[in-house]
């Protein structure tokens, strides 16, 4: 520490003791006054008053001082090269679907449409993060089974950050996404669709799959599947391209 920051503080300390001691003067003093003035000792009520307004400048003024101590913030050192000069200069298509399960080309046409609500202000304390890696870090989590720990050591950011990555990505894409991925569609085009493909008068092809997840607390006995592990159903149902014309979780 600098000595100028360290007469600082040590000023502080001192500073905040003569405020804690004035005040517990006040107190006896106040308390004095009360008896005193029962006993009908008007002088004294006076001097109390008097000594109060004194003893609470001198209190605003030492508060003063106290609050001119300069702040400091620190944050962790972490890495973000893995994601800024290999992801994004590096990566084929191939490790792109390896990885975040979609080309480097859809994932950026995810990002314009999700980075309109995505926009977030800097802070005095740090940058903010930005759009293309909150997409990111949410893709590879939902891609990936990774703790949030693991995924924030691999965009060096913390794993909270990872966590609200994820619910805020999630929510832009049901909020601004679903209603349109997501539609029954023509229903005559997809039995046509179906009918050409050898299965006539059928409106979609269903499935569902078991999601892992971490045993709750309370009634984990209900998220218990046949194979002997706590998930949840995902249920879809599409039409004869494959597209999600129904989804159903939980």
């Amino acid at each position: 520490m600098e000595p100028i920051q360290l007469t600082t503080a040590v000023m502080t300390i001192v500073n905040a003791s003569r405020i804690i001691v004035q005040f517990m003067q006040n107190q006896r003093l106040k308390n004095q006054a009360r008896r005193r003035q029962q006993h009908g000792d008007e002088d004294m009520n006076t001097d109390f008053s008097k000594a109060t307004v004194s003893s609470n400048l001198e209190i605003m003024v030492l508060l003063g001082q106290a609050h001119a101590v300069e702040r400091r913030f620190w944050a962790r050192e972490t890495s973000t090269e893995w994601w800024d000069h290999i992801v994004l200069q590096v990566w084929d298509d191939s490790q792109w679907l390896r990885n975040f399960r979609m080309r480097k080309g859809t994932f950026m046409e995810l990002y314009d449409l999700l980075s309109p609500a995505l926009k977030h202000k800097n802070t005095k304390m740090r940058a903010a993060l930005t759009d293309h890696k909150r997409v990111a870090i949410a893709l590879w989590k939902l891609g990936i089974p990774d703790s949030y720990r693991s995924v924030g050591n691999q965009f060096g950011v913390g794993k909270s950050t990872v966590g609200v990555a994820v619910m805020q990505v999630a929510n832009v894409i049901i909020e601004l996404l679903l209603s349109k991925v997501v539609t029954l569609g023509n229903v005559q085009v997809i039995l046509d669709g179906f009918a050409a493909m050898g299965f006539p008068n059928c409106g979609g092809a269903i499935d569902g799959t078991h999601i892992p997840i971490l045993g709750p607390d309370h009634q984990g006995s209900q998220y218990i599947n046949r194979k002997g592990y706590f998930s949840v159903v995902l249920q879809t149902l599409v039409d004869h391209k494959g597209h999600f014309t129904n989804i159903n979780v939980g």
